[in-house]
């Protein structure tokens, strides 16, 4: 686990966030004294309050949620630790509107069960109108184990928060809000999962030793939000962990889990990043989730996928299933209160009603590709000595990967090598599947697309507007034969097309700096070796040349001194091998 935090003391680290709330979301405000956070008293109608809250480290739960259609208060103890009675009293007795009666949901840990049930009887025994709410959605850990404890509560406690705080919003009263508030906890299931337990920051780093570590490649199913266990550790990969997963929530014949049927029609989808998972990764998560969700023949009519509950910076995420069932007070809908507007910073649901009703499955499947409809131009070389050529300059790239790998390490982010070696490979099996026909503006049409598909990055936009460039120059000089001197023109035109999108030019330390002097060699010589050999001394000249552009320039360090530029010793290292000079342990020689 990671113990390296920004903030280490966890009394500042608790504060600072909470005051974060209020710039970010002006109709809430802060109790710091008590760590509640809550709305603004406003103008409008009268509603139930609902309100929550817990341990510090699960955000966006519970202070942002706070806001209009959704938390009233928000009650935080210290990271990982309910909150004081005291403090809960506080908050349904001053923070909120009591007016139509106070709804309190809870997560279903001792803590937060007794200290919040404490507020709650102390706000009854003075007169208040309030009910609690106690959510238990975790399937981790089974009833044998859980015993009188019962199931943890976790992530889909967001969506009773939602559904309840649409439903106060509308004006319903405190008895249909607490009945749907418990119907849709009763019909809630999750589970989690973690390659890593957290350090809470404050605390002693952790022993690498110690067996509670997960070793590499494992994970822990059914973990926590405050790194508890869950119902065991494996070594499995995503779609394997999924399964997993998934038949913990919904096999009927696991007798220790099967807690909910889910068999509605209509099925809600939370997937939720426990904290540490990158947001690509995620999205990976996701699709995995549904598409195995198809297999037990559930399509959600909502998915919901991002960050809702955490762990700190838990490097897992959590499963959750609501099976929406009637309301039985005439209306609204479970869905239509998930879709009702809210305005709480944590609630992430950007996706309209209307967009997810109106269930559009069309597509557009237009195939043209840019190198659809090339007319030829009448500009010809011989196909075989061109592909012969082109080939010996590709195998070049290939061959001078690690070279250029090494360079990049030095002064970048160690992928320029891999780059070009990828866009080289490709082009190569391009020319294998689709030969050269001796019309060069053809020709060179036909690889751009394949630059443009397989070279990503600055270097393979660079390439991509250099050939587009250099394919409309060559046409300009058809029809004819593509001389030396046709092709030092064309080239020279490209160039200048470059740099309409680049400041880069020579001395930048850039591929720039091997590619002009090519280009301007052929031209004066009509010489592919002298122009080749030209490059491959630009690109020499760059070992110690000062980066004003590129990832060399924040790289930083006294590497650019020790390697020439990456990207310009690769070109180099194509340009001879077009002209067949190849290097070996003594340096570059002709063959």
């Amino acid at each position: 686990m990671s113990a390296k935090h920004f903030i280490n003391d966890p009394t500042l680290l608790v504060n600072s966030a909470l005051e974060s709330l209020t710039p970010t979301n002006p109709s809430v405000a802060l109790d710091a004294d008590n760590k509640i956070v809550y709305q603004r008293p406003n103008h409008g109608a009268s509603q139930v309050s609902i309100i929550s809250g817990g341990g510090s480290g699960h955000e966006p739960s519970f202070g942002a949620f706070v806001g209009s259609g959704l938390l009233s208060a928000a009650v935080a103890g210290t990271i990982f630790a309910s909150p004081s009675a005291e403090q809960v009293r506080k908050a349904i007795t001053s923070r909120v509107d009591t007016s139509k009666g106070v709804l309190v949901t809870v997560m279903n840990y001792t803590g937060d069960i007794l200290n919040f049930g404490m507020a709650v009887e102390k706000a009854k025994a003075a007169g208040l109108k309030v009910e609690m709410v106690v959510v238990g959605d975790d399937v981790g850990v089974g009833r044998e184990k859980g015993g009188k404890v019962g199931r943890r509560g976790i992530a889909g406690t967001v969506l009773v928060h939602k559904i309840a705080g649409a439903l106060a919003a509308q004006g319903r009263s405190l008895e249909e809000v607490y009945k749907v508030a418990k119907l849709t906890a009763a019909n809630l299931v999750s589970v989690g999962a973690s390659l890593e337990h957290v350090h809470v920051p404050g605390r002693a780093p952790p022993d690498p030793n110690s067996a509670e570590n997960l070793q590499v490649g494992e994970v822990e199913i059914g973990m926590g939000i405050h790194n508890e266990a869950g119902s065991g550790r494996a070594k499995l990969d995503l779609p394997q962990l999924v399964s997993t997963m998934l038949s913990q929530l919904l096999d009927q014949n696991d007798k220790d889990r099967a807690f909910l049927n889910v068999n509605s029609n209509e099925v809600v989808l939370l997937i939720n990043n426990l904290g540490g998972v990158s947001v690509l990764e995620l999205g990976g998560i996701t699709a995995e989730v549904v598409k195995q969700l198809g297999s037990w023949g559930i399509q959600p009519v909502r998915i919901l996928s991002g960050t809702y509950m955490t762990s700190l910076n838990g490097l897992g995420f959590s499963i959750t299933l609501l099976n929406v069932v009637n309301t039985d007070i005439g209306g609204p809908s479970m869905i239509e209160l998930l879709d009702y507007p809210c305005e709480a910073t944590g609630w992430s649901a950007p996706i309209q009603k209307t967009t997810w009703e109106a269930k559009n499955a069309a597509t557009r499947e237009d195939t043209t590709g840019s190198d659809q409809g090339i007319k030829p131009s009448g500009l010809k070389a011989d196909a075989s000595a061109l592909n012969d050529t082109l080939t010996s300059g590709l195998r070049a790239v290939i061959a001078v990967e690690p070279e250029v790998t090494k360079y990049d390490t030095v002064v970048g982010d160690g992928d320029c090598g891999i780059g070009l070696k990828r866009g080289a490979e490709a082009i190569l099996k391009h020319l294998q599947e689709k030969p050269i026909t001796g019309d060069v503006v053809v020709d060179v049409a036909h690889i751009v697309t394949v630059v443009e598909k397989e070279m990503d990055g600055t270097s393979g936009a660079l390439f991509a507007i250099f050939l587009n460039a250099l394919v409309h120059s060559l046409r300009v000089l058809s029809p004819g034969d593509a001389s030396p001197q046709v092709w030092a023109g064309a080239l020279k035109q490209s160039c200048d097309a470059l740099s309409k999108y680049t400041p880069a030019r020579p001395g930048d330390r850039t591929l720039i700096d091997a590619l002009y002097p090519f280009v301007e060699v052929l031209g004066k010589t009509g010489d592919l070796k002298n122009a080749a050999e030209a490059s491959k001394k630009a690109a020499e000249d760059t070992k110690g040349m000062i980066p004003s552009l590129g990832r060399a320039v924040y790289v930083g360090g006294s590497g650019f001194e020790q390697v020439p530029d990456p990207g310009a010793w690769g070109l180099a290292s194509f340009f001879l091998g077009l002209a067949g000079i190849k290097s070996d342990e003594e340096g570059w020689e002709a063959i």
